[in-house]
């Protein structure tokens, strides 16, 4: 079972912190494809869309996406009808006629191969902080960002910011469980950051590995059998039980039948919240609920359910 994916949109903190519709249309996912508009005249800088040459633009520091592969489809858009969503620059200090690219910069680079000459910008004057945020947002709205690259940039609003996990999830609109545990990225060996970047292994494999005394030896396995993320707990669990026997302690009891009040309870369960349920009855009126969640974004929906008021 699964709950229906959830649009990614700005985080609320950052739209209200910036309160701008230029800026917000700049960062949003691009829109379909249509004719493009017949280019606009310049305009002072923080009004409105404008137009800049392609070399008056540059790389943003604060780029969280380390790779721009497979934009030749985007190329070819470029070439039909243009850039449909201007890039969002702010002026290099000091410079003249520089502007550092703080969202757009695949844009920018199809819009290169495309040899256009000019493209649509907004130009803000953004700080540092503002301008790592949004360039998290723009890319975190498009799926194709690796998580270890967003895990990256999260770190990154910690060191360079002193931004705590509350803070980031609430700008970011993401759940605080989503930012830990894509930060635990991080502990991976870099070996195995960069097959979660080619696509090797999926960041679930990856969070599971950190379970495994040897997890680029486990990497290599998961590869090589086409091992899925549950092989991967199952692998563990017996890990577990393996150093269980080992160090002289009994495994657990296996639970007797459920009753029927027991399977109705989980159905209801399934049925409300659209995941696996799982209720495990212990002494007494204890009882624990296993909820089977296949990614963060379920995860963030059930957050948001159980913390509604």
């Amino acid at each position: 079972m699964s709950l229906p994916p959830k649009p990614r949109g700005l985080g609320r903190g950052l739209s209200a912190l910036l309160g701008d519709e230029d800026v917000a249309a700049a960062v949003a996912p691009p829109p379909a494809a249509r004719p493009a508009a017949p280019a606009s005249p310049a305009a002072p800088a923080g009004r409105a869309p404008m137009t800049l040459p392609t070399a008056h633009l540059r790389a943003g520091k604060y780029q969280p996406r380390t790779v721009f592969e497979d934009i030749d489809m985007l190329v070819e858009s470029v070439r039909q009808h243009g850039l449909l969503q201007p890039i969002l620059v702010r002026p290099v200090s000091g410079l003249p006629d520089a502007y550092e690219i703080v969202a757009g910069e695949r844009r920018w680079r199809a819009a290169q191969k495309a040899q256009l000459h000019e493209v649509p910008v907004v130009v803000r004057s953004l700080d540092d902080l503002d301008t790592l945020q949004l360039a998290l947002v723009e890319n975190l709205q498009r799926a194709d960002l690796s998580p270890v690259d967003e895990a990256q940039g999260y770190r990154r609003l910690m060191t360079d910011f002193n931004q705590t996990h509350e803070e980031i999830a609430h700008t970011m609109g993401r759940s605080r469980p989503h930012i830990v545990n894509t930060l635990r990225l991080l502990d991976l060996p870099e070996s195995i950051r960069d097959m979660i970047r080619s696509g090797e292994i999926t960041a679930g494999h990856g969070r599971q590995l950190l379970t495994f005394p040897d997890p680029e030896a486990m990497a290599a396995r998961v590869v090589l059998e086409k091992l899925s993320v549950r092989d991967l707990e199952k692998l563990a669990a017996g890990e577990r039980l393996k150093k269980a026997a080992a160090s002289g302690k009994k495994a657990a009891a296996p639970s007797a039948s459920k009753s029927a009040d027991t399977k109705a309870l989980e159905k209801r369960i399934e049925e409300a919240l659209g995941l696996k349920a799982s209720l495990t009855e212990g002494k007494g009126e204890r009882t624990v609920l296993t909820l089977e969640i296949d990614n963060y974004d379920q995860l963030d929906t059930v957050v948001e359910r159980l913390t509604r008021r």
